[in-house]
């Protein structure tokens, strides 16, 4: 009876094993969900939106239980509410399928359709608690990023995922998504901004970070750790202190595109980029430019182009000059200075306008935020006082 039932799994094609766990999740879980009264929805319960976009938490490998690869964004949003029975607990869970792709196909022109649809959702419908976004681990966290400077509402916006496929071996989605719906619902949540679930942590947003591809791989870093979710549910210690949510000052309603700001990276021997046109923007990670370098970026800000100068690991903790901030008078030479000598100094091309600052901000999202404050307007020096509340 072994060898027999050996045989028949060597016989059976590996996609259509995958096919037929992926018809498993849909439908039997899905069935028991609406036939069990232990997990029938509550109407009582709070009302929580899930967006799905794809990703690992909606992948199936062709050898289910395998360690092998997968297809990121194969299962549908109700497929993995279906194969979380436990969810009708916590909430009332309604679906949305925005799109269904790897995170690396995800565009700024998705994020811009994806903030609207959010902010648009959350005012019109005061029943909800909050929204459950699902996304491929890749670009969570800019898309999160985005999310925060432009959902303009004081109610939840949770970004999960995963780092291994549904059909994996110990696959981690289902109690990501337990949490980050628990999170969703909570009233404590409210007011906390676009906030990241993984692995029972709460994390910002803002300062959320992808640091390895492993289960555990995201970090808030040393400011991003708002809580955890335990057995009782979300349990929040912190709360962001930059401006997000309700407080922003980014509608993008009619926003029809984002500005195109590119990313550079300094380094040794570095002369700077080339673009194929001219850029509206430019961040650059840099812990010291080259001289080549220098004279690059300040050849771009003569020309109009915003550029803002980012620490390569997104940790510089070095004061950003406030605008706003007195100013100390320039010194005047004296008559018969000698450091002075108009008459024989060669003729001096205007400064060039000033370079923004980011602070506690990757690269990533320091283009992020350029992108959105160049909806806004072009003049660096306001540029800068939004790297300073956001």
């Amino acid at each position: 009876m072994t060898l027999a039932l050996s045989q028949t799994r060597l016989r059976t094609p590996r996609r259509q094993v995958a096919l037929l766990l992926v018809s498993m999740l849909a439908t039997p879980l899905g069935l028991q969900a609406q036939s069990s009264d232990s997990t029938r929805p509550n109407p009582r319960l709070p009302k929580v939106l899930l967006i799905a976009t794809g990703g690992t938490i909606a992948g199936v490998q062709d050898a289910p239980g395998s360690l092998g690869s997968y297809r990121a964004g194969t299962l549908t949003a109700e497929q993995i509410i279906a194969s979380v029975p436990e969810l009708s607990k916590h909430a009332q869970i309604e679906t949305e399928q925005f799109s269904n792709v790897p995170s690396t196909s995800i565009t700024p022109a998705q994020w811009l359709a994806l903030s609207k649809r959010i902010e648009k959702v959350l005012k019109d419908r005061d029943d909800l608690a909050g929204v459950v976004v699902t996304h491929g681990t890749d670009r969570l966290e800019e898309t999160a990023f985005f999310l925060y400077l432009t959902v303009r509402s004081d109610k939840p916006v949770i970004v999960v995922g995963s780092q291994r496929p549904a059909t994996g071996i110990s696959p981690d989605g289902p109690i990501n998504l337990l949490a980050a719906v628990r999170t969703a619902a909570s009233p404590q949540a409210k007011g906390k901004g676009v906030m990241v679930v993984m692995d029972d942590r709460i994390l910002s947003a803002r300062e959320v970070r992808k640091i390895y591809q492993r289960t555990g791989g995201f970090s808030g870093g040393e400011m991003g750790m708002l809580g955890v979710v335990g057995g009782n549910g979300p349990d929040f210690l912190f709360a962001p202190t930059r401006r997000h949510g309700e407080d922003s000052e980014f509608d993008m309603r009619k926003v029809d595109s984002l500005p195109r700001v590119e990313l550079a990276f300094s380094y040794p021997g570095g002369t700077g980029p080339r673009f194929e046109g001219q850029p509206a923007g430019v961040a650059v990670a840099t812990n010291g430019m080259t001289r080549a370098e220098s004279e690059l970026f300040t050849a771009l800000r003569r020309a109009g182009v915003v550029v803002v100068t980012v620490f390569a690991y997104g940790d510089n903790m070095s004061a950003a000059r406030d605008p706003d901030a007195p100013r100390t008078e320039p010194r005047t030479a004296a008559p018969g200075d000698s450091t002075r000598s108009d008459s024989t100094r060669a003729p001096q091309p205007p400064p060039a306008p000033p370079m923004v600052t980011a602070q506690h901000l990757t690269p990533a999202k320091a283009r992020i935020l350029l992108m959105v404050a160049l909806t806004r307007t072009k003049d660096p020096v306001e540029i800068q006082r939004y790297f300073l509340r956001y």
